[in-house]
């Protein structure tokens, strides 16, 4: 049982099951725009993601803590190499135009972690309400945009109400997280729980899945994609109303996180049955 902890807790803290919730947006894209498999474009996105998070939540620990780092530390930064390698691998093999796409939403990863403001103290991540926007638009981005760019799909009332539904359902999953970090964030860093409560976060992401319900209808779908939504709908208001400050270790980091994959297998069960 403490080889299977181990081996969980290292799936959870080398961001592999966040990356596997990313991938399941991209497959969600691929079934709603009837996207051809892209085996190249889906595992850059998948290796990316490892490495972005991973150089986003270890960075700052490894630059001060660089003789003294944990084991388990040294072996994520070994993984998240890896990774990089395996990414900068697929990245040759996708189109440029879908490479420049992403340079944006690359260069937000960046300034998410690297200090750049107030004399270089200060990253986006430490602004007020700009760390959830900024995540949220990242995911839309890579989730969206990246697989109709690559699969030549021109941008249309479609692409914007996907991309919007995305950028907003990413937005309410990362209230959990927020709730559960009150007790940890700085004061300086005013995020949404903070600002307006917990009661009032939670309302605030009911009225965006609210939001995120009524664009899914407005986007040309079969019941045999609107279901899936639903349950997966019903799953996130469950999941956003049982938030707390205390929470258990896993509740955020593994349930929330597991919802998109939630939704990616439903739709998979509702379109093979």
């Amino acid at each position: 049982m403490r080889f299977l902890k181990i081996v969980f807790d290292f799936y959870l803290n080398a961001s592999i099951h966040v990356a596997f919730a990313v991938f399941a947006f991209l497959k969600i894209t691929e079934i709603y725009f009837n996207l051809p498999f892209n085996q190249d474009l889906d595992y850059f996105i998948f290796f990316g993601t490892i490495t972005g998070y991973n150089f986003v939540k270890y960075a700052g620990v490894a630059r001060l803590h660089h003789r003294s780092l944990t084991d388990s530390l040294k072996v994520i930064q070994v993984f998240s190499l890896i990774c990089f390698l395996l990414m900068c691998y697929y990245a040759c093999k996708i189109k440029v135009e879908t490479l420049i796409i992403s340079i944006p939403f690359n260069i937000l990863t960046i300034l998410y972690a690297v200090p750049f403001l107030s004399g270089l103290a200060k990253n986006l991540r430490q602004i007020s309400y700009l760390k959830v926007i900024i995540v949220a638009f990242v995911w839309a981005g890579f989730t969206v945009l990246l697989p109709l760019e690559d699969a030549e799909v021109s941008v249309d009332v479609n692409t914007i109400i996907t991309f919007s539904q995305r950028f907003l359902l990413v937005v309410v999953l990362i209230l959990p997280f927020d709730i559960r970090d009150v007790k940890y964030d700085a004061i300086s860093l005013q995020t949404i729980p903070k600002k307006i409560g917990v009661n009032q976060t939670k309302r605030l992401g009911l009225l965006l899945l609210i939001l995120s319900l009524i664009l899914e209808y407005l986007f040309p779908s079969s019941n045999r994609l609107n279901t899936p939504f639903m349950l997966f709908f019903f799953l996130v208001i469950i999941f956003l109303m049982r938030s707390k400050i205390e929470q258990s270790k896993y509740y955020s980091s593994f349930w929330v996180e597991l919802l998109p994959i939630i939704w990616w297998l439903f739709l998979l069960g509702f379109l093979n049955f």
